[in-house]
């Protein structure tokens, strides 16, 4: 089989799409089609991973019982967070909305098995954390690819991880990584909201190679 040849015009697009791929935290509330759902999970599992092990574990989750469960671990550690901080930083961080939990039509959980069986440990002697790093990947894929449908993803990282676990029922030996709200976004962006809202900016210096 021949490889693709990509032209010119889908590497601009791709770029674009790289540029549009943004953390989403405004959705609208209707959901999307279940087949969409799936070629999405479909997508991500095309990510690379170590030794071939897919150690990533997608989870969707309906429950209101553990969605509420979700919105009240996300209450506590985000009052948690801003108790530990002062002055303007606090008042600047309490002005932030920092997850799509209320509006967002699907929640998805992501795990990581970090010992699987398959892939017979390839890759992982020296370097075991690269089962994490294979799952983020297939995170990413998965977020490039709803991007790429008009569809918003929003990253929920100010969450207890164990209670998290706890409360999805998951296997407790999974390292819970991410907690996604995935659906239509009310007003895309190009540009990080948090650019947008004054809490930070983009450093040019990253865009430079380190030379040895």
């Amino acid at each position: 089989m021949n490889a693709p040849s990509f032209s010119p015009a889908f590497a601009a697009e791709l770029e674009q799409l790289f540029t549009w791929r943004r953390d989403v935290r405004h959705f609208r509330t209707d959901p999307l089609p279940d087949r969409t759902l799936t070629h999405l999970l479909e997508t991500a599992c095309l990510a690379p991973s170590v030794g071939l092990s897919e150690p990533w574990r997608f989870v969707k989750v309906d429950s209101p019982t553990r969605r509420h469960a979700i919105r009240e671990n996300f209450a506590h550690s985000n009052a948690r967070e801003l108790a530990g901080r002062g002055g303007d930083d606090a008042q600047r961080y309490a002005s932030l909305k920092l997850a799509g939990l209320d509006d967002a039509p699907h929640h998805i959980a992501v795990f990581c098995e970090t010992n699987p069986a398959q892939g017979r440990g390839l890759g992982r002697g020296t370097m075991p954390q690269t089962t994490t790093w294979s799952a983020v990947m297939a995170i990413h894929t998965f977020w490039l690819a709803a991007t790429a449908q008009g569809i918003g993803v929003g990253w929920v990282s100010i969450l207890d991880p164990k209670e998290a676990n706890r409360v999805l029922g998951i296997n407790p030996e999974w390292q819970f990584l991410a907690y996604l709200c995935v659906g239509y976004p009310l007003e895309p962006a190009s540009s990080p909201e948090l650019e947008r809202r004054g809490w930070e900016q983009r450093n040019p210096a990253r865009r430079k190679w380190i030379a040895r």
